[in-house]
């Protein structure tokens, strides 16, 4: 139980930063991947000591299967030669049944009193690549060229450091590293049908940097293709397709996906998310020509919410009718439309949005408050009734509530019940640039509006159409006190499990 509980708390904790920090730095260098671990050079730079050292006596494995006292004799000392001194030996605890002579990585904390992690079996080559890697430039294109060469390698504890490199990086990176980037091999990994999918994922980023024109038709072919498996990574394929053919793209992304009523909703998610990340990060196609494109999920209202916030952001005014008509027609299975609905019309300066919002509460006052509170640490935006009355801040914060569908779905796996999608932050350094972008890029004032807008109709600021609130509810205050001990007590636990494997690699 415990160990779950330190998995969850340090996702919790990686996921907050990340999301803090992308704000600040930029986007990750693939918004389609998610890094597997930490690199081999992230956890010995977070370490006080590491050392490569073989196994000199194990004792017999219990039958529990629990953890075992061993000893290691150092034979290469990466980094702590300071903490270490003389020693010779050290000892650490070692799962499943040992053969004397093989060769570990060792992580070591608290200088005086080390403390070692579960040791990481290594190949001779896998000694070399670290021994490699730490003499390698934190930056620059000779880091990743090394890097590449370990994509897909036969040892698959190097294939995986190597991939993590990559989806870390800065998108920069991969432009300055075009000409050097190796595109027949990519284009045989895609191919290859047992390539992970994550992986795919970044190899389909990478062609959007070397690839050209004469690639199109492959992935026409992948875009059209019945089975999952030629699908796989569909949202960076999408990603990949626009970049290389520009407008001339959407068509067939619209036919195959936005305009498809029949199209699948991980298929549906997927193209929103590789169109969301062009408007947002290249110019290589219009916005507006984008926004033409969501558009056609307005016709289809199950699945309409998940553009909705695309479109205030963007600062597309232009369907504020069409977006009232969808409130005023949702049933039950379209019915989470509604706070989609309302946040764009508080972001809306249109002078009939704010009456809008009132003519709405009244069909659905519970839509209204769920719109209200559903940041409770920021949410001062109260609409006024019709009647002057405001609305009671703890009336409104007692009503909050987080539903089932606000979850992101499950990556590389179908939903089955419909889900809005949130951010996919996931562990690593932060890039410069998203990857796939252009090599200079400058959001436009547009969109800088646009988040200004988002921004002030959740905390109403000025420009929204809300008025502050004068009381904040009690249920706020309690959030405002119990979220940082939680993430506190979360922190904690998530260290506890990294400290004794940080790398969640065996010792067998």
């Amino acid at each position: 139980m415990l160990t779950r509980l330190s998995i969850v708390g340090g996702v919790f904790i990686v996921t907050i930063a990340l999301l803090t920090s992308t704000s600040l730095t930029g986007a990750l260098a693939c918004p389609f991947c998610a890094a597997v671990s930490q690199t081999f050079s992230q956890e010995i730079e977070s370490m006080d000591a590491a050392v490569i050292a073989k196994l000199v006596e194990a004792p017999a494995p219990t039958a529990e299967g629990a953890g075992v006292e061993a000893t290691f004799e150092i034979t290469q000392v990466l980094k702590g030669k300071e903490f270490l001194g003389d020693t010779k030996t050290i000892k650490s605890l070692y799962y499943g049944e040992g053969r004397q002579g093989r060769q570990f990585l060792l992580l070591g904390t608290e200088p005086g009193n080390l403390m070692w992690s579960t040791p990481t079996l290594l190949t001779d080559r896998g000694v070399k690549y670290i021994n490699d890697v730490l003499k390698l430039p934190a930056k620059g294109n000779e880091r990743y060229v090394f890097f590449q060469d370990y994509l897909e390698d036969e040892d698959e504890m190097l294939a995986r450091d190597a991939f993590d490199e990559f989806a870390l990086a800065p998108y920069s990176v991969l432009h300055e590293l075009k000409p050097k980037l190796k595109h027949d091999q990519l284009v045989k990994w895609i191919q290859t049908p047992d390539v992970a999918t994550n992986r795919r994922r970044l190899y389909f980023t990478m062609l959007g940097v070397c690839g050209n024109k004469d690639d199109l038709p492959m992935l026409e072919e992948k875009l059209k293709a019945e089975d999952r498996t030629g699908k796989s990574g569909l949202d960076a394929l999408i990603g990949c397709y626009l970049t290389l053919a520009g407008p001339d793209g959407l068509p067939l992304i619209e036919k195959q996906f936005l305009g498809n009523p029949e199209a699948e909703y991980a298929d549906t998610y997927a193209a929103i998310q590789a169109l969301r990340f062009h408007g947002s990060e290249t110019d290589i196609i219009p916005k507006e020509r984008l926004l033409k494109s969501l558009h056609l999920m307005l016709d289809r209202p199950p699945l309409a919410d998940l553009v909705i916030a695309d479109l205030a952001r963007w600062e597309d005014w232009s369907v504020i009718d069409k977006l009232v008509k969808l409130f005023k027609e949702a049933d039950d299975e379209t019915s989470w439309v509604r706070v989609p609905v309302i946040r764009y019309l508080m972001a809306c300066p249109k002078p009939e949005a704010k009456q809008y919002l009132l003519e709405l509460e009244k069909i659905d006052p519970d839509a209204m408050k769920r719109a209200q509170t559903f940041f409770p640490f920021q949410s001062n935006a109260v609409p006024t009734r019709a009647d002057g009355e405001k609305m009671a801040q703890d009336e409104l914060l007692a009503m909050a509530e987080v539903d089932d569908n606000q979850l992101p779905p499950e990556a590389d796996s179908q939903p089955t019940a419909k889900v809005e999608p949130t951010a996919q932050p996931e562990s690593g350094k932060i890039g410069q640039q998203t990857a796939m972008a252009k090599p200079t890029i400058v959001r436009d004032q547009s969109s800088r509006a646009g988040d200004r807008a988002l921004a002030a109709a959740i905390t109403a600021e000025p420009g929204s159409n809300s008025t502050e609130a004068t009381s904040v509810g009690i249920l706020q205050r309690i959030f405002s006190t119990a979220i940082p001990l939680a993430m506190t007590f979360a922190l904690m636990l998530g260290i506890s499990g990294i400290l004794w494997n940080p790398a969640n690699k065996t010792s067998l």
